[in-house]
């Protein structure tokens, strides 16, 4: 386990750096990453509503994106998906339709969560996919960025 866990630092650091850019764009800063079975980098993603104007252009779906572009398949079930912040209801629903079996976050988002707070949509039985959730992971340091990029700004706008 602690291999594992070692790794998904590693993960989450390189998920932070693409939280950071987004910050270029004055987008949110939430970074993703998704991990291949062999423990590499196969795609990365960051918020890009304000650079895109697309309004489903979150770090979770535009990392999606680019892992079945590269691999030329929509199916990614055998991947781990590593994010700053805990997938919303949308993204969620990207990543079971992706089939993604893991996930691991970083801050928890007690305001539109869809991983374990206020929904658990990756977890729920009723649905056909289900996907392994850790949570929690540098959560200070995801926090404490969007913290940061939120203070003076006004409350309505959302992650």
């Amino acid at each position: 386990m602690t291999g594992q866990h070692g790794h998904s630092v590693v993960w989450m650091q390189a998920a932070l750096a693409e939280a950071r850019t987004a910050l270029i764009t004055d987008d949110v800063p939430v970074g993703a990453v998704v991990v291949d079975g062999d423990g590499q980098i196969i795609a990365r993603g960051r918020n890009q509503r304000e650079l895109t104007g697309d309004p489903t252009a979150h770090a979770e779906v535009v990392a999606l994106r680019e892992a079945a572009a590269r691999r030329d398949t929509w199916h990614l079930d055998d991947v781990t998906l590593v994010v700053t912040l805990e997938p919303c209801a949308m993204c969620a629903g990207a990543i079971l339709a992706a089939r993604v079996p893991r996930v691991i976050f970083g801050a928890w988002d007690d305001k539109a969560g869809a991983a374990g707070s206020v929904y658990d949509l990756l977890r729920d039985r009723r649905l056909p996919q289900r996907a392994d959730v850790t949570g929690g992971l540098l959560a200070a340091e995801c926090a404490s960025l969007l913290t940061e990029f939120f203070r003076g700004r006004p409350t309505s706008r959302e992650a």
